[in-house]
């Protein structure tokens, strides 16, 4: 709704208002005697009413010319637009056929951007065959240079060829002279070889007897060495010292049940390796071991375990064997490349023990040495009588000790002592029992084999035990 109506509208409705409004009612009752002024506002009523009426007919007739002046205006707006339209539609079409004139004009550009990138690439390849033609012709004047240089370097061969051909003429000149030369001189030194060959068969025949005449007198020489060496007794201290180089730790350790818990024991000792000429065996005697014949009712090991040690090298030990000889006397066997290993000297026995009046003993717990005498016991037969008497002691040498190392003064092993009076001379290393080493044992019945070394033992003389 238009302002200047709802303008006018609420005018002429306060004017009703302020018209039909009995304003007598709101005021003061005034006295009786004053009725002048009743009568005047009854009066002045039509008045009111006919301003009223004259302001609303000048108000409806200014919003007629305000509508007037609207329709004015809205023809005017509604004509600007038909205008507007007419040129826009115009516009429009020249769009479009600027439009059109646009893709055209990107056709053709798109063609011509073609053509120039064809042109262009026929250009780049024109380029690249006139740059290959240009190396073509450079790698065949350097072909051309290099074969000018060849045929040049190939008449210089050429030259210098027939230069040595011609000094091959010459020389071959000089060689056949040479020959005929040469010729002569092998008449005469085949004649020269001839009297030198028969002088050097004389001398030849003279050298072989000379040196069948040396070959004797080295194998006599020989012969000599040795039985000079066999016969001249090793110095003591030379022979202890070289044990001491080459004994060899052994260690034993044995387990058998017990009443509570298992009994275990060990024992350490030093011994030598020794060879019967076919087997390496480690020597010891019974009481460097744990084991003992003196059982009523020998025990039944279930572990028996070993290892021999030189050095840094140590070994294991398989089995151990009692000998014939005597059931106190232990050795264990070594293979020949264990013992190389090893790397102790391999003492032989000795093939003459009886040769010379003394022995070494050699006792390898305390470090004691010395030379004694010695009897051969004509009814102990395998055991010699070691010197053990008590002047002996006094004067400070050496009394033998059941466990000591017998030697012959050639550095041979003789034995061991098996007491403190007797040696066992050892010519072979035959088992009477044979004790294996290792976990569970007691399957061999150990308490079997140690009854019968006892019973061995106990039937050895009493000067034997």
């Amino acid at each position: 709704m238009n302002k200047t109506l709802l303008l006018i509208i609420c005018d002429f409705l306060l004017l009703n208002l302020l018209a039909l409004t009995r304003w007598e009612k709101a005021e003061p009752q005034r006295p009786l005697d004053t009725p002048a002024p009743t009568a005047v506002s009854a009066a002045a009523a039509p008045a009111v009413n006919a301003d009223m009426v004259e302001l609303m007919r000048v108000s409806l007739e200014d919003e007629k010319a305000a509508r007037e002046q609207l329709a004015s205006q809205l023809s005017g707006t509604q004509g600007t637009l038909t205008e507007r339209e007419k040129a826009l539609s115009q516009l429009e079409q020249q769009k479009q056929q600027l439009q059109g004139a646009l893709s055209s004009t990107t056709a053709a550009a798109k063609e011509l951007e073609k053509k120039y990138s064809e042109a262009t690439n026929e250009a780049f390849l024109s380029k690249e065959q006139l740059a290959k033609m240009q190396r073509e012709l450079e790698e065949r004047r350097a072909e051309a240079e290099r074969q000018k240089a060849e045929i040049a370097k190939a008449e210089r061969a050429n030259a210098e060829a027939r230069q040595r051909i011609e000094s091959l003429n010459v020389a071959v000149k000089v060689a056949e002279q040479e020959k005929q030369l040469l010729g002569q001189n092998l008449t005469e030194a085949k004649q020269q070889i001839e009297v030198e060959r028969q002088e050097r068969a004389k001398v030849q025949e003279q050298t072989t007897q000379l040196a069948q005449g040396v070959g004797q007198l080295a194998e006599k020489s020989t012969q000599l060495t040795k039985e000079i060496r066999d016969n001249r007794p090793i110095n003591p201290n030379t022979l202890f010292a070289e044990f001491l180089s080459n004994r060899v730790q052994l260690h034993v350790t044995t387990r058998r049940p017990g009443l509570f818990s298992p009994s275990v024991k060990d024992k350490d000792s030093q011994t030598v390796l020794v060879t019967d000429g076919s087997r390496v065996y480690a020597l010891a005697h019974l009481s460097d071991t744990p084991f003992s014949l003196q059982w009523e009712n020998p025990p039944n090991y279930d572990l028996i375990a070993g290892q021999l040690t030189h050095g840094s090298f140590r070994a294991p030990v398989g089995e151990l064997r009692f000998l014939n000889a005597d059931p106190r006397v232990i050795v264990v066997p070594l293979d020949d490349s264990m013992a190389a290993l090893m790397g102790a000297k391999v003492y032989k026995l000795a093939t003459e023990p009886f040769k010379f009046p003394s022995v070494v003993l050699v006792r390898a717990d305390d470090g004691r040495y010395g030379e004694t005498h010695f009897r051969i016991d004509a009814n102990r037969r395998g055991y010699v009588k070691i010197d053990n008497r008590i002047s002996t002691r006094l004067f400070g040498e050496i009394a033998p000790k059941r466990g000591d190392l017998v030697f012959a003064q050639t550095g041979d092993l003789i034995g061991i002592m098996v007491n403190n009076d007797y040696c066992a001379v050892l010519g072979d290393f035959s088992a009477a029992q044979t004790l294996p080493a290792g976990e569970n044992v007691a399957q061999k019945n150990t308490d079997a084999i140690f009854r019968d070394l006892s019973n061995r033992w106990l039937r050895l003389d009493t000067s034997l035990q």
